[in-house]
């Protein structure tokens, strides 16, 4: 009979390819785990993995058992979060996901409250793009992760605790800064300035000013922290979400920022998590947390 042990063994092999790393993430001997993992190749009468002194290869019918073996651990593991469900909230680990355009700014505003009223609760922060986050929640690699809306999320729930708008930052000396709001009409005499392909805000910012992601003129950065050095050094201008204006602004005093005055919200921020994933009521806790801190922090209008 093939053990839980045993599969969580192969698992790791086949996240780290390697058996030493393997056994150090799951607190046991290499030889434990090679043995426990041998005995599942013999139980099973295949081969999972090829090995030799400098790298480890998944055989192609091993990575069908691996599939399969990913699936029994997600249920076990929602096995084990039905049953902390019935505990206090935030009673047991949680591992999140965040994206690079939220983290930075939502997590300084969220998580002193969170570590106030909940002193005991182990949560593990993970920061990545969308689609790493998406995929990681769907193998159940993490809990739940926070995204920007809206964004392909095929199989998984939403859970929608935020909305903002985004708010065009350019250079004080720009014509523009003597409007009160400005729209996508001023893309017509300033550089555009936008994150790299891959982060999420770069669409969200082309759509909400109805722009095609193949704009010649645009330039791109690889975190809004650049893109306002970039204004800075009048390169033109960029888009930035209410949420991490703030922050963003507070060293920047050669900048400025107005609304964008075209039909919003344009991002939705949001919880994403399986289907059947047992957890909940906690996300729900969160969700709560996060929203009251974010309504008494002095967001611009």
């Amino acid at each position: 009979m093939i053990s839980i042990k045993q599969i969580q063994y192969a698992l790791a092999v086949e996240k780290t390819r390697h058996f030493k790393n393997a056994a150090d993430s799951c607190n046991v001997s290499q030889s434990a785990l090679s043995s426990a993992i041998s005995e599942m190749e013999n139980q099973l009468g295949l081969q999972i993995f090829e090995r030799d002194n400098k790298r480890v290869l998944v055989t192609p019918i091993g990575q069908q058992v691996l599939d399969k073996a990913r699936l029994i651990q997600v249920q076990v593991d929602e096995l084990h979060q039905l049953s902390n469900s019935l505990k206090k909230p935030l009673s047991y680990p949680m591992s999140v996901g965040v994206i690079p355009t939220i983290g930075p700014y939502l997590l300084p505003k969220v998580l002193p409250a969170v570590r106030e009223q909940y002193p005991d609760f182990k949560l593990t922060i993970i920061e990545e793009q969308s689609q790493v986050l998406v995929d990681k929640v769907k193998s159940g690699e993490i809990d739940t992760a926070i995204i920007a809306l809206p964004y392909p999320i095929d199989g998984l729930h939403a859970f929608e605790f935020w909305q903002e708008d985004f708010f065009w930052v350019m250079h004080k000396a720009d014509e523009a800064e003597l409007m009160r709001e400005v729209d996508a009409r001023n893309l017509e005499h300033i550089k555009l300035l936008l994150l790299k392909d891959g982060h999420c805000l770069k669409e969200h910012a082309l759509d909400a000013c109805k722009l095609q992601s193949h704009q010649e003129d645009s330039l791109s950065g690889t975190s809004l922290y650049t893109l306002l050095q970039m204004v800075a050094c009048r390169m033109g201008a960029t888009l930035v979400p209410q949420m991490a204006l703030d922050q963003l602004m507070t060293d920047n005093s050669e900048l400025t920022a107005r609304h964008l005055n075209e039909p919003g919200p344009h991002r939705k921020i949001a919880f994403v998590t399986r289907l059947n994933y047992a957890g909940v009521s906690n996300i729900e806790v969160l969700m709560k947390l996060f929203k009251q801190r974010l309504l008494k922090c002095e967001l611009p209008e």
